[in-house]
Formats: structure tokens, sequence, C-alpha cells
């Protein structure tokens, strides 16, 4: 005999059960509305991408570690995304000449990495991308910025539960290059390491190895310029006030040329980044053409989750149906489904149980599913026009024709 299938899913990636479901539904709805708010459009895109789209510019851990890359039947190199902004890059590049800028889009994609699963990491999750095109002032990096941090009010945190970190690669840059005097390669390997550097202990001694002289940390961490000073300033305008500058912040990806920031959780319980983004001016030159600038960041539904979890700002999600149709009687179930389609014609979830279990039985399920309410229909109800409603959480029940019963429900 064969050995059965193992039901674990594939590792790194999720079953949404419906609970689960209904906290995915949860953050994606606040996702969209707080995004909408703001004048956002959502737009969208295949989840397949040539595999060089990612070459030029993501960064060669993710390129050559982390993508899922296959040869297709015609012989073509493909990629499962693993970020969305090389693709909305590619599609504004694509419209250029028709497009009215600047654009507010924003996106919640499915994205694949294979990396080393761990809390708050897997190998599919989804996530909130939103990015500004064609702005490139402090007001746009102050909106986006300013976004981020109102998605999070809207699910309740408080300033005080994560801190917005920023710097400017640009400022960075030059610091480099004028400053310490580094190459092209030694910039690379400077940026890989201050990304990093709060996770190790050696920063200080891989940083002499890369410059050849020990680096002047108070030097670094006095950087500021007027674009960075600007924007701090205009989200202490909107009210923003939970930020700080932070000469480590870089972001991994190779795209970055000015603006970048990081959002952390301030949780002993969940010390650690939860998501960012920043400016890449110079992405759409990919595709040829003048730059279209853009800044943009990416929310990813994990580390969203683990946050809330974190800070218990998970509300109570209504699960299935608002109703339950009970059947006492096997004659009742045409009636049954005549009033099942009254009350779903008012936009009321309703569903019925047609099992022909015994009524105590069906209650106990009704109140296993935490179903609201629940509708018993029988011989005397079908007979008389008018139904018993029980509200299963306090017991109440109310009698009426089911015309009276959805007024009560609603």
């Amino acid at each position: 005999m064969a050995d059965k299938l193992s039901t674990d899913p594939y590792k790194g990636v999720r079953d949404f059960y419906p609970e689960d479901m209904a906290i995915q539904r949860y953050i994606f709805d606040t996702w969209a509305n707080v995004a909408e708010s703001y004048g956002f459009e959502r737009y969208d895109a295949s989840v397949l991408e040539p595999a060089e789209l990612y070459r030029a510019k993501t960064g060669e851990e993710i390129v050559n570690e982390q993508t899922y890359t296959f040869r297709d039947r015609g012989d073509r190199e493909v990629t499962l995304r693993p970020e969305m902004t090389p693709t909305v890059a590619r599609m504004v590049a694509a419209r250029r000449r028709e497009l009215s800028f600047p654009l507010r889009w924003y996106s919640i994609p499915n994205l694949f990495r294979y990396e080393r699963t761990q809390r708050g990491r897997l190998r599919e999750h989804w996530q909130l991308n939103c990015d500004i095109f064609g702005a490139d002032n402090q007001y746009a990096d102050a909106e986006i910025i300013a976004l981020a941090y109102h998605i999070l009010k809207k699910f309740g945190a408080q300033d005080d539960d994560f801190v917005i970190c920023v710097n400017d690669r640009g400022l960075l840059n030059e610091y480099f290059s004028k400053t310490l005097a580094l190459n092209e390669e030694q910039t690379h390997k400077m940026y890989k390491l201050l990304d990093r550097k709060e996770k190790i202990a050696t920063f200080a001694e891989e940083a002499s190895e890369i410059i050849g002289k020990p680096l002047d940390e108070r030097e670094l961490n006095g950087l500021m310029n007027e674009r960075l000073s600007a924007c701090l300033a205009a989200l202490g305008e909107l009210g923003v006030r939970n930020v700080e500058f932070r000469p480590s912040i870089v972001r991994g990806f190779d795209y970055y040329d000015g603006i970048v920031f990081e959002v952390f959780d301030t949780s002993p319980e969940n010390n650690r980044s939860l998501f960012g983004g920043g400016r890449y001016n110079n992405l759409t030159t990919l595709f040829g053409g003048d730059s279209i600038p853009a800044i943009g960041f990416g929310m990813g539904d994990v580390t969203m989750r683990d946050f809330l979890e974190t800070h218990k700002l998970l509300p109570n999600l209504a699960i299935g149906p608002r109703v339950m149709l009970l059947v006492a009687s096997p004659a009742a179930i045409d009636e049954a489904f005549l009033v099942r389609e009254e009350i779903r014609g008012h936009d009321i979830p309703i569903a019925f149980d047609f099992s022909g279990r015994k009524l105590k039985d069906q209650i106990a399920q009704a109140a296993k599913r935490n179903i609201p309410y629940v509708i018993v229909v029988g011989d005397d109800e079908v007979a008389s026009g008018t139904y018993t409603l029980r509200n299963m959480s306090s017991g109440e029940e109310v009698r009426g024709t089911i015309a009276e019963l959805i007024e009560k429900i609603r």
C-alpha cells in the first residue's frame, strides 16, 4: 500500500482556515481603506516576471539565494516575484507618456522568497505596497511615511508601540565617496555592513577592515542634510512624532538612492523591524528614458499579524454566517430554503442546517461556530408564519414574521 500523503503545507507557506482568513481580510481591508483615504489607486500584476527584472537592482542575496526561478516550456527564465517594486516601476515606465503624475498607487501582492523560515519570515507572504511616482520633494517623502504611520494607528497602535527610523542614502553616498574616499566596492560592502549593524557585535572591526582605518561613529551619527531635515520637519507638521534619525538604516535593496526608513516594534516581546521603504528615483531608467522619481514602502502581513497579536490589537472577528436556520422537521426543509432566500436578499449572511440532526445538536453546532443568531423552522412555524429568533450570546428570544426578525437582526 502506498504511503499516505502528508496533510502539511509546503514548508514556509500557510493554510488559511476560516479563522485565519478572517484576520487576513481584516488586515487587507484596513490597509486598503487607509491607502484609499490618502488618494491611492489600486493596481496588480502577474506573480510571474522575467528573471532579469531582478538581477539589475534588487540585490545579489535575493537574486542568487532566495528567488524561485525556473525555465518555462519556451526556455524563458521566469521568477515568482520576490518583491513588487520592480514590477510597478516596469508598469509605470511602460505607460509613462499616458499617465498623469504624480501617481499614488497601491497593491497587495503575494510574494515568494526561498529563505530560512523564522518568526516574521516565511517563503510566501502578502504585502501592502504603496508608491508615489513623479514627485521628488520632502512633501512626498513625508506623505509616504505618514501613510505608513496612520495605517498602524488605524489598527489601534499607540505612538510608543513603534518607532520610525529614517536616513538618507544620498547622504551616505556623499560621506563614503567624498569624506572617506571609498571606491564602489568598498561602498557596497559598507552598505551591507550597516544593514547588519544592529545584529552584530563586530561592526567597528569589520568597518575598519573595509575602509582601512577606524570609522568615526560620532561623525557618522552626526550626518544630516537639508532634505532629511525638511522631511522630519514636514512629518512633525503632520503630527508624526515617533520618528528618529538612524544612520544605520540603509534597506537591503540596491535601488534605493535617497530617503529610506524602517519601522520597528518597541515591545520587548517582538523587538524587530516590521517594514520599511524609501526613495528609488532611478529604477525606471532600467526600462529606458529619463528617470521618474519615486518613493514607497512594503508592509508584510506576517509581521503585521505578529505586531497586532503582540499588542493585543486584534478584534473579535466574526467568522461565517450571521444567522443559522435550524430545521425542526424534514417536512420544513422546503420552507427553510424560502426563508433563507428572503433573509439573504437583505444582505444578511445566512445558512441552514439540513443535516437531519436533532434540534439540540443543531443548536450546539451553531454555538460551537459562534453564530450570533438562530431561527427555528418547523411545522408550527410554517403553519403560523411566525418564527423565533434567538440571540446565542444573551439567550434572548424574539418572535415575529421573517420581515420583523430581519429588522431585529439588522
